[in-house]
């Protein structure tokens, strides 16, 4: 990234601009203590329009919620505008599962997308309260590239901020916009198994790798093309990309004629 200054700047008006439209009273962000909330909440922030920052514990790793609770705290401080709420949603989470059955095909990744859904209408109850618009902290590889998201959950939101940035994009701005140091060196991850897994463990390659094949795919290049590592990265790609294209466009629609 060039200019991360004039970046920032530009996605604070943008913010900005569409809460004046849409007649929004602020934002709703959930805070994960990962880089992609820290940024998108910071940006909010920014605006000066009212920011509630909401954590959203589901047997959540202890070093997730610290790094939220630091991010959120010096926001806080800095920022008038910014409030902070805590949702624990562990007790809901396991009423929830103690209604449903205990056991199927993709058991463990259908409560992982159940917790990101958990939260997502929790986030809109808070924003409902408030006249807000949640903000989405997706960037460009998980939301476009390879759908690496839940849908209906963190994908469900009002915005997109970050959006059209990669991941090595919103570390930089993190950088810029002062994201505190535990939040910048931490591993990715999406904070959906009760443990600390991160996110290139699950995927099984890094964000610049996904980055470079996102370029690639772009280019209208092939897995074939490549060889050794860039192969598999293509391969992984091409695969996530090609199974996750329902999250990525709009449902489809039966068409009466």
């Amino acid at each position: 990234m060039k200019n991360p200054k004039a970046v920032a700047e530009y996605i604070v008006s943008w913010l900005s601009g569409y809460a004046a439209g849409c007649g929004s009273k602020g934002f709703v962000v959930g805070i994960s203590g990962g880089v992609d909330s820290a940024v998108v909440s910071a940006l909010c922030a920014r605006t000066g329009l009212p920011t509630l920052c909401v954590t959203l514990p589901i047997h959540q790793a202890a070093s997730q919620m610290s790094r939220a609770d630091e991010h959120i705290a010096n926001l806080v401080a800095e920022y008038p505008n910014v409030e902070c709420a805590r949702a624990e949603l562990t007790e809901p989470y396991e009423s929830l599962l103690a209604v449903l059955p205990k056991e199927g095909s993709n058991f463990e990744l259908t409560t992982a997308n159940t917790r990101a859904r958990l939260r997502m209408t929790t986030l809109y109850f808070y924003a409902g309260l408030r006249g807000a618009l949640v903000a989405g902290t997706g960037n460009k590889i998980e939301d476009f590239g390879i759908g690496f998201y839940t849908k209906w959950g963190d994908g469900g939101v009002d915005i997109s901020p970050i959006g059209d940035l990669t991941k090595t994009e919103v570390f930089e701005l993190g950088a810029y916009l002062g994201v505190c140091n535990s939040i910048l060196s931490a591993k990715p991850t999406d904070g959906l198994f009760g443990d600390d897994r991160s996110d290139e463990e699950q995927i099984g390659a890094t964000y610049p790798e996904l980055e470079w094949a996102m370029e690639q795919y772009e280019r209208g290049a092939m897995v074939d093309d490549f060889e050794g590592r860039e192969r598999e990265v293509m391969e992984i790609y091409t695969r996530r990309n090609r199974a996750n294209r329902h999250k990525m466009e709009p449902i489809p629609i039966c068409k009466i004629k």
